[in-house]
C-alpha cells in the first residue's frame, strides 16, 4: 500500500475530509503492517468490503485510522464516524491494495458471513429492507458459495476444495497446480452444513445422503464466461469434504498453437492426426493437461467431412459437431461397451477416454486395424512406457507395433511471471550430456564457451509472490517407425525403446523443458520435478 495522503475529520463533520490535516505518520513502506489485526471485532465486515474501508492502528485510543481510495466518497466520513464515535484520520491508497488487504485479514466471504449470523442493524444502517431471518441466511449462504467461485475463478484456480477439520472449516484453491489457504472468518464452521447443502442443490445431488460420495455439476456465467463446476463430495470424520473443478468452456480448445508444443513437434503432430487410421495415444498424470491436447488435436481435424464419436467419463467439453458419449458404470456401459457400439455407427475418428482394461485396448487396437483413427490416453510415465504398457496387458506385440502411430507423453510446468523474471544468479545441476543437447539446439543458442543463461521470478503483486503466472506443456512424441516395431516384437525394455527412439530425433520431456528454461519460459527446478520420473 502506498499512501499519497493523510486526512484528518473531526467528529460530526459531513465532509469525510475537511481542510484540517492531521498526518497519520505512515510512510508508504510500513503503512500494510499497520493494518488493525482485531478489525473484524471492532467494525462489522459489510461495511468494510461494501465502502473499501482498511481498519489501521493509530496508537492512540482517542483516534481512529482508515485507508480508502477515495475517502471524499458521499456520506462515507459521517458513515465512518458513526461506526467509531471518535475522531478520524484517513490515508489515501490504490483500491486494489485495499481489496486485497481486506480479503486477507478478514477473510472471503466475511460480510457474507456476518449477514448468516443475524447482524442485521448495518442492513438498516445501509437503508435496507427487512427480511425473514432464515431467508435472510439462506440468501447469505447463496452469495458466499458464488463468491467463493468468482473469486477462485479470478485467482486462475482450477479447483476448489472446501475440508472440514475438528474445529474448523479449510478452504484451498489450486492455482498453477500448487494448492493456496484462503483466509476465512473463524465464524465460518458454524455454517458447514448450510454451504455443503447449498452445493449440492446447485450440482443436482442428494442432500440427505451424507454416507455415501456423490458427483454433479454446476453451470456459472462469471463476466460473460461460461464456467462448468464439476463437484465432488465424499464423507469424512468431520463432515463432507466438497471439491470443485472449474472448467472454463472457453478453454476447451484453445489450438495446437498455445499448448506449448515446439514448431517441429506442431508439424509433426499435425502430421499425424491427418492419418486415416491408427491409434495416438497421450500420456501422463491426472491434471497434465492430457483433455485438452485431445480436445484441441480433434477440434483440428473436425469438419462436416469426418464423422467423430468420443466415449468420455466425464465429458469435460461440449465440442460442436462431436458425437459424445458419457460412461455411466452404475448401468454397466463402460467403455469396452460404448467402444463395440461406436464402432457401429460409422466413425471415422474415435476418442476414448481412457484405455483402463485389457478388453478396452484390444477393442481399440482392432478398430485403428480396421481404418479408424483412435485417439485415447494411458497413465504411464512416459512415452515408451506406454507400448509395454499395452503389452503387459495381454496385447500381442505385433498388434501394437502395426497399430500404435505415435505415443505423446506429457507434463505441465509453471511460467515464469514476467513482472519479475530475472537471471538465475547460481547455476543448475545438469549433466554433461544435458548442457551439450542445450548448446545444440537452444533458442537463443549459446555462443561456444559462452556461460548458459537460465532465469528466475523474485516474486511480485502480480504472482502474488509466488513468482510464476500460468502453466505451459511440455512433451515427448514416440513415432513408431522401422527401427522400433523390431523392438516392440522382441518385448524390448521401455529404456531400449527410448534410447531408439532419441536416435531417430525423439526430444523427451527433460530436453524439452531445459530448451523452455533457457528461454526464459520456465525455471530449471520445475523442469527437473515435472520431469523426475525420467531419471536414468
Amino acid at each position: 500500500m502506498s499512501p499519497t495522503g493523510s486526512h484528518s475529520n473531526p467528529p460530526g463533520a459531513d465532509s469525510p475530509v475537511p481542510n484540517s490535516s492531521a498526518p497519520l505518520g505512515i510512510n508508504s513502506a510500513e503503512a500494510i503492517g499497520h493494518v488493525k489485526t482485531d478489525a473484524s471485532r471492532d467494525y462489522p465486515a459489510r461495511v468494510i468490503f461494501e465502502h473499501g474501508l482498511l481498519p489501521l492502528e493509530t496508537g492512540s485510543p482517542d483516534r481512529v485510522a482508515f485507508a480508502s481510495a477515495d475517502p471524499h466518497a458521499p456520506g462515507l466520513g459521517a458513515l465512518v464516524h458513526f461506526l467509531a464515535q471518535k475522531p478520524v484520520d484517513w490515508t489515501i491508497a490504490p483500491a486494489e491494495e485495499i481489496a486485497h488487504q481486506i480479503k486477507t485479514h478478514f477473510g472471503v466471504g466475511a460480510d457474507t458471513i456476518q449477514q448468516m449470523m443475524g447482524e442485521t442493524q448495518w442492513q438498516e444502517m445501509a437503508e435496507e429492507s427487512a427480511v425473514n431471518p432464515e431467508k435472510e441466511e439462506e440468501v447469505a449462504v447463496i452469495r458466499f458459495v458464488n463468491q467463493i467461485v468468482q473469486e477462485a475463478y479470478r485467482d486462475r484456480a482450477t479447483d476448489i476444495h472446501l475440508e472440514p477439520m475438528e474445529k474448523s472449516l479449510r478452504i484451498r484453491y489450486r492455482i498453477d497446480g500448487v494448492l493456496h489457504q484462503v483466509p476465512i472468518p473463524a465464524s465460518l464452521k458454524r455454517f458447514e452444513s448450510a454451504i455443503t447443502s447449498r452445493i449440492k442443490v446447485m450440482a443436482g445431488m442428494d442432500i440427505a445422503e451424507k454416507r455415501l460420495p456423490q458427483d454433479g455439476r454446476i453451470h456459472f456465467r462469471i463476466n460473460n464466461d461460461e464456467i462448468d463446476v464439476r463437484v465432488s463430495t465424499i464423507p469424512t470424520a468431520f463432515g463432507e469434504s466438497v471439491s470443485l473443478r472449474l472448467l472454463n468452456r472457453d478453454d476447451a480448445v484453445i489450438g495446437l498453437d498455445r499448448l506449448g508444443f515446439s514448431e517441429r513437434d506442431k508439424a509433426l503432430l499435425r502430421e499425424l492426426i491427418q492419418k486415416p487410421h491408427g491409434i495416438i495415444l497421450l500420456t501422463g498424470p491426472t491434471g497434465c493437461g492430457k483433455s485438452t491436447t485431445l480436445y484441441s488435436c480433434l477440434s483440428e481435424i473436425n469438419s462436416v467431412e469426418q464423422r467423430i464419436v468420443t466415449i468420455e467419463d466425464p465429458i469435460e467439453y461440449q465440442l460442436p459437431g462431436v458425437n459424445q458419449i458419457q460412461v455411466k458404470p452404475e448401468i454397466d456401459f463402460d467403455f469396452a461397451m460404448g467402444l463395440r457400439h461406436i464402432l457401429r455407427q460409422d466413425p471415422d475418428v474415435i476418442m476414448v477416454g481412457e484405455i483402463r482394461d485389457r478388453e478396452t485396448a484390444d477393442i481399440a487396437i482392432r478398430a485403428s486395424l480396421t481404418g479408424h483413427l483412435v485417439f485415447s490416453t494411458l497413465h504411464t510415465n512416459d512415452a515408451s512406457g506406454a507400448v509395454t504398457r499395452l503389452i503387459d496387458m495381454g496385447i500381442e506385440p505385433f498388434l501394437v507395433a502395426s497399430s500404435i502411430n505415435a505415443v505423446i507423453a506429457q507434463r505441465l510446468v509453471r511460467t515464469i511471471c514476467r513482472e519479475c523474471r530475472h537471471e538465475a544468479t547460481t547455476s543448475p545441476r545438469l549433466s554433461g550430456e544435458e548442457l551439450e543437447f542445450l548448446r545444440r539446439h537452444g533458442e537463443p543458442s549459446p555462443e561456444p564457451g559462452q556461460e548458459i543463461k537460465f532465469y528466475t521470478g523474485k516474486g511480485c503483486k502480480a504472482c502474488r509472490g509466488t513468482g510464476f503466472v500460468g502453466r505451459t506443456a511440455i512433451h515427448e512424441i514416440l513415432v513408431m517407425n522401422d527401427k522400433l516395431a523390431p523392438l516392440v516384437l522382441e518385448r524390448a525394455s521401455p529404456d531400449a525403446l527410448k534410447r531408439a527412439a532419441m536416435e531417430r530425433g525423439m526430444v523427451t520431456l527433460r530436453e524439452a523443458g531445459l530448451l523452455k528454461a533457457i528461454a526464459g519460459i520456465t525455471t530449471v527446478e520445475e523442469v527437473l520435478q515435472a520431469s523426475e520420473s525420467q531419471d536414468d
